[in-house]
């Protein structure tokens, strides 16, 4: 994709460069003498001994910057804006690249399903739920119990769907991203399709560097997270938690920290304790469904919650013939049905704790696969 000029109105910022072109369209039109008088004072005279009449001299065109040298002018004035330090600001702005990958992958994100087509949750869970990541995720989940339940008092969240979101987001912390976040972010911005977002996201990895996490640690994702829990930045800075208990919540270097992390978001969102995620049920093929559909428009990925029932308890689901396999969810715990492969598939019973992991990536098929891994995680 070819890179759009970026126009804005630069204020004090731009001034030093407008100074200049309009310093040499004055001077474009000026003469200068540049003959030179004979030692005796006599004209010099040219070719053929004709005289050296004086000829105009031009001043040289100042360089005109770059559509992504101006962005970046914009950066830092928005930086300075939002309290960023001016020596944060210099030491990483201006010597940014723009990296022209992550513009092309961003702009090559599916924005919709195609109508009528709908992806199968079974074929979903075959690649994502798969026994080697149950089995490194057991693993884990043993050697780390200590401090799993550690976590577990401090934020009250199932410790096994911490496990599976860090099996999801990272292999185990084996695969958390290589891309220069500060460039990256920038990228993004400047390609334009989420610019605002993008344009804050680098701003708090700016603020990250101000309260002293160095530049060289910001790696993450072409899209933009980093760190083991694959926070963007503005979640790092307002929810990476101390884990380990050393006074450093440390998501890119320590485990445990990006396991409380994690914790420290879904409980943010709303996550209830001791409440299970939900529970696969059994559904009758003559439920009236539509009489069960939910009226209420999401504020945030409505496609995403569109597909969920309105909100009845456990025992109103028995009542209509929609039976939990297991007894996870009490009579009085709300939920919603799900049915992801429609009324022939599976369908399970939702809490406001699967709403929590929704939270953390808007996708049912993520949700649902961090959920199911995180009962095979933890051998329920």
């Amino acid at each position: 994709m070819a890179l759009r000029p970026f126009s804005l109105s630069l204020g004090s910022e731009g001034e030093g460069a407008l100074s200049a072109l309009q310093a040499w369209a004055a001077l474009a039109m000026a003469t200068a003498a540049v003959g030179s008088a004979s030692p005796d004072g006599q004209t010099a005279l040219g070719t053929y001994g004709q005289p050296a009449y004086p000829q105009p001299a031009y001043a040289q065109p100042a360089p005109i910057a770059s559509p992504w040298q101006t962005y970046k002018v914009r950066l830092s004035m928005l930086a300075r804006q939002q309290g960023v330090r001016e020596s944060t600001i210099q030491a990483n702005i201006p010597g940014l690249d723009v990296n022209q990958r992550v513009i092309d992958l961003d702009q090559a994100e599916p924005r919709a399903a195609q109508p009528g087509v709908r992806p199968s949750m079974a074929a979903y869970l075959s690649d994502h739920v798969t026994p080697r990541l149950i089995a490194r995720g057991q693993e884990r989940y043993s050697s780390d119990y200590s401090y799993l339940q550690t976590i577990r008092a401090r934020y009250g969240v199932d410790p096994a769907v911490l496990m599976a979101i860090y099996g999801h987001e990272t292999s185990y912390g084996t695969v958390t991203g290589s891309h220069d976040l500060l460039e990256t972010l920038a990228s993004l911005a400047y390609g334009g399709r989420r610019r605002e977002l993008f344009e804050r996201e680098f701003i708090a990895s700016l603020k990250l560097i101000d309260q002293g996490v160095p530049r060289w640690m910001l790696k993450g994702s072409w899209a933009g997270a980093t760190g083991y829990p694959q926070f963007l930045p503005s979640v790092a800075l307002r929810l990476r938690a101390d884990g380990d208990g050393d006074g450093y919540a440390d998501i890119w270097r320590s485990e445990v920290d990006g396991l409380a992390s994690i914790a420290s978001y879904l409980r943010d969102a709303g996550w209830k304790p001791g409440v299970a995620w939900g529970v696969q049920a059994r559904v009758p093929l003559g439920l009236n469904r539509a009489a069960l559909q939910s009226r209420i428009t999401a504020a945030k990925c409505p496609q995403v919650y569109r597909r969920h029932s309105r909100w009845l308890t456990v025992g109103q689901w028995r009542s209509l013939g929609v039976v939990p396999v297991e007894q996870r969810l009490g009579d009085n715990e709300m939920a919603t049905l799900l049915e992801p492969d429609g009324p022939t598939g599976s369908g399970y019973l939702l809490s406001n704790n699967y709403r929590t992991i929704l939270d953390y990536n808007c996708s049912n098929f993520y949700a649902m696969s961090v959920g199911l891994l995180a009962d095979a995680i933890a051998r329920r």
